[in-house]
């Protein structure tokens, strides 16, 4: 009798402790989540250019900064949306990239010697108008 009174309050003790490891892990993987969420950043901002080939550079300059999630730079706009982790990088380092690749953008003017080996469609207007 005492075994079968002692097997029961072993099992349900794994039992409670099972739950509670459970409940533990989902918890923290809530947090996780939330706080993935909560570095996130959405902006959008001017960046000048005129075709296909500028929307890939930019982009490409974009996404290759750390922490980048998304870019999508609008032709005629003239405007980029960029989804980053704010706790792995700042706006400044994407502007930076993007006038490291030859574009102005409304806070940085672009490197001028990656401007003159960009393809003669790609060389737009320094006066253009951005995020129209």
């Amino acid at each position: 009798m005492k075994k079968v009174i002692l097997s029961g309050a072993v099992i349900a003790i794994l039992g409670l402790a099972s739950c509670k490891n459970e409940t533990k892990k989902e918890t923290e993987t809530a947090t996780i989540e939330a706080s993935n969420k909560m570095a996130m950043t959405n902006l959008s901002f001017g960046v000048r250019g005129n075709c296909g080939m500028c929307k890939k550079t930019i982009e490409n300059a974009v996404n290759n900064v750390e922490g980048v999630t998304s870019a999508n730079w609008n032709v005629d706009k003239k405007k980029i949306d960029v989804s980053f982790d704010e706790t792995k990088t700042d706006i400044m380092s994407i502007h930076n990239a993007i006038a490291a690749s030859g574009y102005d953008t409304e806070k940085v003017l672009g490197d001028k010697e990656a401007y003159k080996n960009l393809p003669g469609c790609c060389q737009y207007d320094h006066e253009m108008k951005m995020n129209q």
